[in-house]
């Protein structure tokens, strides 16, 4: 019998382009000034921007915020499976 972790709601908020609090994260993946890459229950979240920082980071409550000049928010489409070899020769 496998144990399935409860889904947490997804949700962004995005106030005046720089005030980003998005829910229903899982893991944040990589954060600089130029990007904040994240897992959510939706999807891979890329948020891109400018002097971008990592304000809050809830893990208990899949909280995170994210202020700066907030230019993008993109969901990544998921890879398929298999080798990078497989994927580059089209199989």
């Amino acid at each position: 019998m496998t144990e399935q972790k409860p889904t947490l709601p997804h949700k962004l908020i995005l106030n005046e382009r720089s005030h980003l609090t998005v829910t229903g994260v899982t893991e944040v993946l990589s954060f600089d000034a130029t990007a904040v890459i994240a897992r959510t229950e939706s999807g891979t979240l890329v948020v891109q921007g400018k002097d971008l920082q990592l304000k809050t980071l809830l893990p208990e409550g899949g909280q995170v915020a994210v202020e700066g000049h907030i230019s993008a928010l993109v969901y990544e489409e998921p890879r398929p499976a298999g080798s990078v070899w497989r994927r580059l020769m089209g199989g």
